[in-house]
């Protein structure tokens, strides 16, 4: 009986700081000043924009005109799609447009390796933007980055991506989860005085930096969690655009979910374990962007944290009240930070009857937790679908 009560206080105390975690940044992302730019830019930079596409027949185009059609000037940036495996017919149709075309064939394929080959082929940028095959972004976007600072520091943004489609409950669901993490990692991070988490696409950094920076990740799985520490561990920061959009596929089938958090999972607990040794240098260092990084590594993922919380206050309860009652507040206090950090715009009748799924995918979730060895040895693909509403 001593041993289960020990238990359940290590237990609890892990919970309490994951929560912690969350509730502070979630309060902290309603408040805060949002940084102010120029409206028209003295300058234009040059910028290169890489879309490496696996297999994303089906998206690439549309992608590639929301990028040819900027109100910026034409001659001052560049498209640049890294054909992987896509169809000879795609790529004559690329091929046909004003942009530059790499085709590659790697025998195990990354954006790592497609955005080093292509960076390798390119010079003269101010700018490097990275987005994902099924983005599309508006016509203003170049301008809106442009007018962003760069400092010596500050060598990239995050840009705001958000669902281009909520066509079924998953869907959904993957749409309430980006914005939570957009105002938990990135606008509640930066509020603070923190660098604002990366996610894989819709970013943009300094061009002659982040090719450097590349050059020495190979990573197969999360290349942008092995570039935030690379770059949080030089003492870089990376700043939060929440005003400029980039629309994201999101994830409509419980197949593509396991695949995708899978492949997250995996990446999250094998770069915890690649970086963790620097961690009391940067504790010594108080370099705190990456102190917070790992800690993000160490972190219990959302949904586990939601469902593991609710089920122990349950079987608690069972047992005793009065043991269960601290438990319940914890859930509470997670509902509420979660609750904040979902936007007004999508608490929808649509978005109610999706979280009837919510246990289904806490079970997928959980299976993934045996399912992590290899996963970040062999590339993982999602299959966008394109056209969804």
């Amino acid at each position: 009986m001593l041993l289960i009560e020990i238990l359940e206080i290590i237990l609890f105390i892990c919970f309490s700081v994951n929560i912690l975690y969350l509730l502070v940044f979630s309060i902290a992302s309603v408040f805060g000043k949002r940084e102010k730019r120029e409206e028209k830019a003295v300058s234009y930079r040059r910028i290169a924009i890489l879309v490496p596409a696996y297999k994303e027949d089906r998206v690439i185009m549309e992608c590639v005109e929301s990028c040819l059609h900027q109100n910026y000037p034409r001659d001052r940036y560049d498209v640049i799609v890294i054909s992987d495996r896509m169809e000879p017919e795609t790529n004559e149709k690329l091929s046909a447009l004003p942009l530059i075309l790499e085709v590659v064939h790697f025998g195990n394929s990354t954006k790592a390796k497609a955005l080093n080959l292509a960076m390798s082929h390119l010079s003269g940028y101010d700018l490097a933007l990275i987005l994902d095959a099924d983005n599309i972004i508006a016509p203003d976007y170049l301008n809106q980055i442009n007018a962003a600072p760069f400092t010596e520091n500050i060598v990239g943004y995050q840009t705001h991506r958000t669902a281009k489609n909520k066509n079924t409950s998953l869907a959904c669901l993957d749409a309430v989860s980006e914005e939570i993490n957009n105002s938990i990692l990135r606008q509640g991070h930066v509020n603070m005085g923190f660098s604002a988490a990366l996610i894989g696409s819709g970013m943009v950094f300094d061009f002659e930096l982040i090719k450097k920076e590349l050059s020495g990740i190979d990573a197969v799985g999360g290349f942008d969690r092995a570039l935030e520490l690379t770059l949080f561990k030089a003492g870089k920061r990376i700043g939060y655009l929440p005003d400029v959009y980039v629309l994201d596929e999101k994830i409509q089938n419980h197949r593509d979910f396991i695949r995708q958090r899978r492949r997250w999972l995996s990446a999250q607990t094998h770069y915890l374990q690649q970086f963790i040794g620097d961690m009391p240098g940067a504790l010594l260092d108080k370099n705190w962007d990456y102190c917070d990084k790992l800690f993000q590594q160490m972190s219990i993922p959302r949904l586990l944290l939601l469902g593991g919380t609710f089920i122990t206050a349950l079987f608690t309860s069972c047992i005793s009240w009065y043991a269960a009652l601290k438990w319940w507040i914890l859930f509470g206090a997670l509902v509420v930070a979660l609750l904040i950090a979902v936007p007004r715009s999508l608490y929808t009748v649509r978005m109610l009857v999706a979280f009837v799924r919510l246990p289904e995918i806490f079970f997928y979730m959980f299976l993934n937790l045996f399912r992590l060895r290899g996963a970040n040895k062999q590339f993982i693909h999602t299959e966008h679908h394109g056209k969804t509403s």
